[in-house]
């Protein structure tokens, strides 16, 4: 497959990432009907909260793992590549840099489609903690978490998140399985860490909505590049360290790509 097309498969893939993880806390977590307009005084709250946020971000992985991953490897996450490269996964230097482009590419366009859905709603802004589910420490932590605490957050959890994708896309184990463990450790790391900082795990899905947001949580997008990929570079070298076995060199290259 021509890396043409599995960068195609990585921007579609991160677009949809980020739309539909990003785009169920925006628009749907906390929706609010007007029940005045069916004869109610009262307001009622029908959203599916942080519960149905984190299965959302799982299930945009699962469903695009399915879809392309047997084209690109289904990373949609520059931490996941860096992760795989270390782990000696994934070959080559210009192959990482072009899939990370494609990646932040494919978040943007995603992240532009929410907000125009979302600004077409009356009194629709980008202000607020963390518009566009942004990611933010101190201030913009949903829980007001220090800066401290959210990179320890992120660097741990991206490290557990790319030794569960190391060992359930490892050669030895049943093939066809690994997106729904993927998918799955997601929407825990999700469950975990939302109060935390919004949960970011991967750079392009947080520097996709500060783009459109700007200001000081564009500012705070370092740690959310920083944290992730050191995280992702740890268990990269951990897996391959412990529990890798030596391969052939003409070992197919989809067995040490695939996602």
């Amino acid at each position: 497959m021509s890396l043409l097309k599995r960068c195609a498969a990585e921007f579609l893939g991160t677009m949809w990432l980020v739309f539909g993880g990003c785009g169920s806390a925006v628009l749907a977590a906390a929706y609010t009907a007007d029940a005045a307009r069916i004869g109610e005084n009262t307001l009622f709250p029908l959203g599916i909260g942080l519960v149905g946020v984190s299965l959302a971000f799982g299930l945009t992985v699962l469903t695009m793992a399915y879809a392309v991953g047997g084209i690109s490897g289904g990373h949609f996450n520059p931490a996941v590549s860096f992760g795989l490269f270390v782990a000696k996964r994934f070959r080559g230097g210009q192959n990482l840099l072009a899939y990370i482009v494609a990646q932040v590419l494919g978040g943007i366009v995603g992240a532009g489609i929410l907000y125009l859905i979302a600004s077409g709603k009356a009194g629709f802004a980008l202000s607020g903690s963390n518009p566009l589910a942004t990611n933010g420490f101190g201030a913009h932590s949903p829980g007001g978490y220090t800066l401290g605490a959210c990179f320890i957050a992120e660097t741990f959890l991206t490290f557990f998140f790319l030794m569960i994708i190391l060992g359930a896309s490892d050669r030895r184990v049943a093939s066809g399985f690994a997106p729904i463990a993927i998918g799955l450790a997601l929407t825990l790391i999700h469950l975990i860490s939302i109060p935390v900082t919004n949960t970011s795990v991967n750079p392009a899905r947080s520097l996709a909505p500060a783009v459109f947001v700007g200001g000081e949580l564009l500012s705070q997008v370092w740690l959310f590049w920083l944290a992730p990929i050191l995280g992702a570079t740890l268990a990269g070298w951990v897996y391959s360290s412990l529990f890798d076995e030596a391969t052939s060199s003409d070992e197919p290259e989809r067995l040490r790509e695939m996602v």
